[in-house]
């Protein structure tokens, strides 16, 4: 099986079909999404459980970004009768997507999956690049994992925003808890920006594998054993979950959560693990079961959609946040660069 990198080239738009279900799509740049497969031409179509139509289509290699700032209000959420007709009405939206930087155990090569483990040094330094490269993109809200990796990554990322506003991650796990984080200052609240933890957005969980050596553990059962664990769609690891299970948690709250906020026209970040972003872009870009397995996303690269005339539009990943130009991706994106310099020049 041959593995194939593509970069999209940068400032390059590819509208993509419809999908039933979601919003929109579209990727920034550097290549940090990797795609495996046998052909150059893969085939779009039906998710086991998800129902998604089937396409033709050719895929690259991209990593984005986006991020911006803005105080999140409550969003009604709409009938299921009125999401396309609200869809084809809202103006564009960025979300970004992140997959936390390199953990404590990715260093050592051990199995993590729900096990809470920080970020190492490195891992650290990939969390503020990733911030450098989305800090002249809106962002309204930010969601993450209940894991502290996902949540040293946005919070590392959103230091690097030019904006400057603080995230501040909500309590809602009681009413004490409510009560007790709330902001008194109307200022301080446009200051800041929501953060959302979800455990639905959590790494696929592991079981008996987790906190087991990868290789040891491909020594002790087989390399082909475990790599039908790891890299299969349907069958999960010993008392674990398999990607299809963790794509039928992670889709469900983005179509229940996120997807909302993107329709009423909010710029979301979503930082996460490999595994539940790889569910959320299988939903995003109608993949097959067999295509989902062989897509790759690197550590600390962000990754970009824009959601604009009820369509997901994928655009390339800067390489770094000093490129004249590198970031007007769209009319809106620009203009809002042009007031952040005003802003702070």
């Amino acid at each position: 099986m041959a593995t194939s990198v593509f970069h999209q080239p940068l400032g390059t738009a590819q509208p993509h079909q419809h999908l039933q279900n979601s919003g929109f799509r579209h990727e920034l740049g550097h290549a940090s999404v990797k795609l495996t497969f046998k052909g150059f031409k893969v085939e779009t179509g039906l998710s086991r459980r998800g129902g998604y139509s089937s396409c033709k289509r050719k895929f690259g290699a991209i990593q984005a970004s986006a991020s911006h700032t803005s105080v999140v209000q409550p969003v009604s959420y709409p009938p299921n009768n009125s999401t396309d007709e609200l869809r084809k009405k809202s103006s564009e939206a960025a979300l970004i997507l992140i997959r936390h930087g390199e953990s404590l155990w990715n260093e050592k090569n051990l199995f993590t999956g729900c096990v809470d483990v920080p970020l190492t040094k490195k891992g650290v330094e990939e969390a503020i690049e990733a911030g450098k490269r989305i800090s002249n993109i809106p962002v309204d809200m930010i969601y993450t994992s209940a894991l502290i990796r996902a949540q040293m990554t946005a919070m590392l990322a959103m230091t690097q925003h030019r904006r400057k506003k603080v995230p501040i991650i909500l309590h809602n796990e009681s009413e004490q808890a409510r009560e007790w984080s709330q902001i008194f200052s109307e200022d301080t609240k446009k200051q800041s920006i929501p953060v959302v933890t979800a455990w639905q957005l959590n790494e696929r969980m592991y079981g008996e594998l987790q906190g087991l050596n990868k290789q040891e553990t491909a020594d002790r059962f087989g390399k082909e054993k475990v790599h039908e664990w790891r890299r299969s769609y349907d069958i999960p690891p010993p008392n674990g979950e398999s990607l299809e299970m963790c794509a039928e948690r992670a889709v469900a709250y983005f179509k229940d959560h996120i997807e909302p906020q993107l329709l009423s026209g909010k710029n979301v970040m979503i930082a996460a693990h490999g595994n539940s972003l790889r569910s959320i872009i299988m939903y995003l870009d109608k993949l097959t079961s067999q295509e989902v397995i062989n897509l790759e996303l690197s550590t600390g690269i962000p990754m970009l959609y824009i959601f604009k005339g009820g369509k997901f539009i994928r655009r390339g990943s800067p390489a770094g946040p000093t490129e004249a130009g590198v970031y007007a991706y769209t009319r809106s994106l620009a203009l809002y660069r042009q007031k952040l310099d005003d802003m702070l020049h």
